[in-house]
């Protein structure tokens, strides 16, 4: 008989390393890995990474009005007295000192002896409702029938991050899933060679949430928001390196995805499922997303309307890249843009010169969006949302003794609009007290405005869930009151 070698405490302890907690649960029979596995494939987790959902009733619940959305998200937040809630009172008692129920609960530059601000423009009655219109909105005028404005909005929050937050993922903390997550992860993509949620920043920054107003939270990472670029290459990478065909990358691909899929079946981990989702959607849309990001190959009319200039990072291309991938079969297209917070500390936040830039570059391209959605015919199965994510206040922020023009955070009140999906068009919804502080008729609370919004997709808020950590979880948390009113 060979006799044994000696023991080698070095050579145990090497095998000991070699043996991480993936091996050692990949390898054990009957292991936790195999038990997590069986779990999963039990409760459909598995099934909701390849596209079926797991909610505890089929979607969509309801006859949906709208098929996808487009919102349109003025970072910052635009001052409603100025845009769309006009407030003769405030130019009546322009340079007062407020009255104490002018302010909110908290605020973030304003003092105690702030005074009133009237509103530098003038307003004008427009379409069927006489709606309130700043000189700001010369476009705008022009599809006012086609809108619903709701001047009643209120939210809980003063500050960009968590009020940003709040209003796309339901809470004011980050890890939460976005709505295009959401939506992504309950309804899917109508175009299989594109992501389902997709996102444009213009303004030169990210929102001050940053990427977490796009993140998938809890959800599977294949739902996040997958950015894109207007100018340059739309997606970093999206060319196959040189030397590499197409036939290659296919087949890497495929033999990535093989490695993939059996460790998926090893370990029992739906993020390595999601991981092979997302090689195959990335190679697809190499062949797709070129195309369909190049606004060259729109007619020279219709760059007019936009006011579009091909390889720009603007607002306007933006939102003629929103149509086309709406068009396309994206469910839903985010697109940020910053720069309306005017504080009135200098000239690149005030109401005077900021406020008339950001204007200029907003109200034509937005206008051109509805007209062009609604003669191709597809403002009736698309949901188009603006707004910021609050509002501002009734008095002059003048901060550091600033002599500018701005206006302070405000959560009492602020406006949106919303078009297409089966809003009601042409109506007013909500009103605020005289001095546009606080909502004097018909509030609705972010939490409303998602469950109503879910409703236009034929979802019930609170039956589209996630369990997470223990418990159930959704976009709406355990508030949301779907506002008829707003529906046509």
């Amino acid at each position: 008989m060979t006799p044994l070698p000696p023991h080698n405490p070095m050579l145990d302890h090497a095998r000991a390393e070699c043996q991480t907690r993936r091996h050692f649960l990949g390898r054990a029979t009957c292991s936790f890995g195999a038990a997590a596995l069986s779990g999963l494939l039990n409760n459909g987790v598995m099934g909701s990474i390849t596209g079926n959902s797991t909610n505890p009733s089929p979607l969509p619940h309801g006859l949906p009005r709208a098929k996808r959305v487009i919102y349109l998200h003025m970072a910052g937040s635009p001052p409603h007295h100025d845009l769309f809630d006009y407030k003769p009172l405030l130019n009546k008692r322009h340079g007062e000192v407020a009255p104490v129920d002018c302010y909110a609960e908290r605020s973030a530059f304003v003092k105690p002896d702030a005074m009133v601000l009237g509103t530098p423009y003038s307003f004008e009655q427009v379409g069927g409702n006489g709606a309130w219109v700043s000189e700001l909105l010369p476009h705008f005028k022009e599809i006012v029938d086609d809108v619903c404005i709701v001047r009643s909005m209120y939210t809980d929050q003063f500050n960009h991050a968590p009020a940003q937050l709040l209003l796309q993922t339901g809470h004011a903390l980050q890890g939460r899933p976005s709505m295009g997550s959401w939506l992504s992860w309950g309804l899917g993509t109508e175009n299989q060679d594109l992501p389902s949620f997709l996102v444009l920043v213009s303004g030169g920054k990210k929102p001050s949430a940053g990427t977490a107003a796009w993140d998938s939270g809890f959800l599977p990472t294949v739902h996040s928001g997958v950015q894109c670029r207007s100018g340059g290459d739309p997606v970093l990478d999206v060319h196959d390196p040189a030397g590499m065909d197409r036939e290659l990358r296919s087949n890497t691909i495929d033999a990535i995805n093989r490695l993939n899929q059996m460790q998926a079946e090893s370990l029992g981990d739906p993020e390595i499922l999601s991981r092979i989702q997302q090689y195959e959607l990335a190679f697809r849309m190499q062949t797709a997303v070129p195309g369909i990001m190049d606004i060259s190959m729109e007619s020279p009319e219709t760059l007019e309307l936009y006011g579009a200039q091909p390889g720009a990072a603007t607002f306007a291309n933006n939102c003629l890249l929103a149509r086309r991938l709406s068009e396309s079969g994206v469910r839903f297209v985010q697109l940020y843009d910053w720069g309306w917070d005017v504080h009135g500390t200098g000239p690149g936040d005030d109401l005077m010169t900021q406020l008339p830039a950001k204007c200029r570059g907003m109200d034509r391209p937005v206008t051109a969006l509805l007209l062009d959605l609604k003669r191709r015919g597809l403002l009736e199965e698309t949901l188009v949302v603006w707004s910021g994510e609050f509002g501002r206040t009734v008095m002059n922020e003048k901060r550091n003794g600033s002599t500018f023009l701005g206006r302070d955070h405000h959560p009492g009140c602020f406006t949106i609009w919303m078009a297409g999906g089966g809003t009601k068009a042409g109506a007013v919804i909500g009103s605020t007290d005289p001095w546009g502080a606080h909502v004097d008729e018909n509030p609705i609370s972010v939490h409303d405005l998602q469950a109503t919004m879910l409703h236009m997709l034929g979802i019930d808020h609170e039956q589209l869930t996630f369990r997470s950590q223990g418990r159930d979880f959704r976009l709406t948390d355990v508030h949301g009151t779907v506002r008829t009113e707003l529906l046509s």
